[in-house]
């Protein structure tokens, strides 16, 4: 088939893709690579660049997008709100008295600091400032204290609330976000099982020090201190799940809520902090909806030339197993996690690659589950994983030594994945016994 301009399609595929890699191995900012191929993908087909700023418009102009922006607003304002330590102090009296105590501190503390972020990013950043110093000061090495921190951190991409998780449901064709809410949390929870496990054979094998005898006192105690922190999580989900609210409301009075508990309950901000926490979250919007935006002008692309029939076609022809299949989607999104960041990954790889998984049996809700574990993954891992940048910064460690660090980490992640990939019942349990 000849388009408006005489390029065929199949031309017109390899202008859009190879131009893209090209940008990105130019190390382009990807919102600008993502843009840029798909101005080139649009005047090689004869189309006037008014289309591309109408496909921008309606990228982002859903309802379900601005519970985004809000839930940005409410990570940051927690914390920046002095939450840190407090959630520290109650992982502490969970975990604490166990071979490897700090380790396992780091992941509970990461658990529960993930429901109030969503960001893995924000996780390194706030938790690892702390606990990593603190970790090696008890005799933990600095490369296994990093570690622990970046790959806790991912933790936070499956536990709601996580604005990837709408901005997965929207790409996916409006799933519902409280059902996706509800599936991260048991994956969460098993990520942060095999964590621990990984962190204890470490720790018994390297003698690492255990922490203070438990007390169901001090638990009580400090649970009490964070409840008001734990708090605006049960406001979300529950909200969004008894039908209270729409994501987005929910979104909206969870940032209500934290400006209160963190201005006048923890007193951990006052009001020109406040501002400066705004500032932050305008700039981490500005990022996301550019690369939303961008995004739907590449997804249009893909769609207009038919590359989701022609992707399905070339996986599903290298084996009719679902096993395999499966197996694949996953290595295709491993890869994509070591080249691009998640948001990207997520809006652009979720047209393609989400029928794919339909067709062989696998739920949208349980794939958007697998996708932000492997998007996670890919955080952790050169040359652009993000938050493998920030851990070594925080804890002062290079890069290459913290790689090495992560790798038994690596392996607890992978089995994770694998068994949420082969297990449909580990995502879905939640969403399906709540309806």
């Amino acid at each position: 088939m000849i388009l408006a301009a005489g390029v065929s399609n199949g031309t017109a595929v390899a202008i859009l893709l190879i131009s893209f890699l090209v940008m990105i191995l130019l190390r382009f900012p990807i919102a600008y690579a993502v843009g840029l191929s798909s101005v080139f993908c649009l005047l090689s087909q004869g189309l006037p660049l008014s289309t591309l700023c109408q496909f921008m418009v309606k990228g982002i102009s859903s309802f379900s997008l601005m519970a985004v922006p809000f839930f940005i607003t409410m990570g940051v304002l927690m914390g920046s709100g002095g939450i840190s330590e407090k959630l520290i102090a109650l992982a502490d009296a969970c975990v604490g008295w166990m071979t490897g105590g700090m380790a396992m501190v780091n992941i509970v503390a990461s658990y529960f600091f993930g429901g109030i972020s969503g960001s893995a990013s924000a996780d390194t950043a706030s938790l690892g400032s702390v606990l990593i110093p603190m970790m090696v000061e008890q005799g933990y090495d600095d490369d296994f204290s990093t570690a622990v921190t970046i790959t806790s951190s991912c933790e936070g991409l499956l536990v709601p609330p996580s604005h990837n998780m709408v901005i997965y449901a929207t790409s996916a064709g409006g799933i519902s976000v409280g059902a996706l809410f509800l599936a991260g949390y048991i994956p969460g929870a098993l990520l942060a099982g095999s964590l621990m496990v990984g962190s204890y054979i470490i720790s018994k094998k390297r003698n690492y020090p255990k922490g203070s005898k438990f007390s169901i006192k001090n638990l009580i105690k400090q649970f009490a201190v964070s409840f008001w922190a734990l708090a605006a999580v049960i406001i979300v989900v529950f909200g969004v799940v008894g039908g209270v609210f729409t994501a987005t409301e929910s979104a909206a009075i969870a940032v209500i809520y934290s400006l209160l508990v963190s201005v006048f309950i923890y007193k951990g901000l006052d009001w020109k902090g406040v501002w400066k926490s705004l500032n932050d979250c305008v700039n981490t919007l500005s990022i996301v909806m550019i690369l939303i935006a961008t995004s739907s002008v590449f997804g249009n692309c893909l769609t207009r030339l038919h590359v989701p029939d022609i992707a399905a076609t070339a996986i599903t022809g290298v084996s009719d197993n679902p096993y395999v299949i499966a197996i694949l989607l996953n290595l295709i999104l491993l890869f994509l996690g070591c080249i691009m960041d998640m948001a990207p990954i997520i809006l652009i790889a979720t047209p393609i690659l989400l029928p794919i998984a339909t067709s062989i049996g696998i739920d949208p809700i349980q794939f958007g589950i697998m996708m932000v574990l492997n998007c996670g993954i890919g955080l952790l891992t050169p040359p652009v994983g993000a938050v493998l940048f920030i851990g070594s910064a925080v804890g002062k460690v290079k890069m290459e030594r913290v790689v090495k660090a992560t790798l038994p980490f690596y392996l607890c992640m992978i089995v994770t994945l694998l068994l949420l990939t082969f297990i449909p019942e580990i995502s879905l349990f939640l969403p399906n016994l709540l309806g």
